[in-house]
């Protein structure tokens, strides 16, 4: 009998989870089957899994097939990294101690990633939340100004009414500007050299006359 790891869905519709078993190849997806080997939840962040890993190395061991799911879960958690050890162990490539050796050393590191992951995941969601309060915060301070806002009396404002600059410029055109001006004295005539001579003779014939009437 040809035997499948796969993934048997369980759950409600938007929320499945998955139980990883060795089934029949050719019964249903969701029928019976041979052996639960754990279960796979991706609606985690990192996503659950959560397997029997001697069961699970047991069945792949012996040749059991895998849908494309099931085998990215096993490499994940390492059952086929161990397998392909336990191969070069039996063709003597290594000795089992270095087997383990090298296993040891994978199983650190992934769990140094994923320990990674968890870590900046809780503070990327930290963050978040931070960001969240703190908008939320002036939200609500903004919500207390408007209503103090709101409930403070209002104080009417006289002010003086400044005429407009069109009413000042209408006034200034109908007064009537008032015209000063002052006469100009007018300049006396001064005697032309004509008049001068004609004085002169004048002047000379009185003298002619006074000295007749002397003789």
């Amino acid at each position: 009998m040809a035997t499948k790891i796969r993934l048997q869905r369980h759950g409600k519709k938007g929320y499945a989870f998955f139980h990883l078993v060795v089934a029949d190849s050719r019964a249903k997806r969701d029928g019976k089957f041979i052996e639960k080997l754990g279960i796979y939840n991706p609606n985690t962040n990192p996503a659950t899994i959560d397997i029997n890993f001697d069961k699970t190395l047991e069945w792949v061991g012996v040749g059991a097939e895998m849908s494309d799911t099931a085998r990215a879960i096993l490499s994940y958690k390492g059952v086929l990294y161990k397998n392909h050890l336990d191969k070069g162990v039996k063709k003597g490539a290594f000795t089992a101690e270095e087997a383990d050796k090298r296993f040891e050393a994978w199983m650190k590191e992934k769990e140094a990633k994923v320990e990674a992951k968890r870590s900046g995941l809780s503070t990327a969601a930290q963050k978040a939340e931070a960001d969240r309060l703190k908008a939320e915060k002036a939200k609500n301070e903004e919500r207390a100004a408007a209503l103090a806002a709101a409930a403070a009396p209002v104080v009417e404002e006289v002010t003086e009414e400044t005429p407009a600059a069109e009413e000042v410029a209408e006034a200034t055109e109908e007064a009537p500007a008032e015209e000063t001006t002052e006469e100009t004295p007018v300049a006396e005539e001064t005697p032309t050299a004509e008049a001068a001579e004609e004085a002169s003779a004048a002047t000379d014939e009185e003298n002619n006359e006074e000295k007749k009437a002397a003789e």
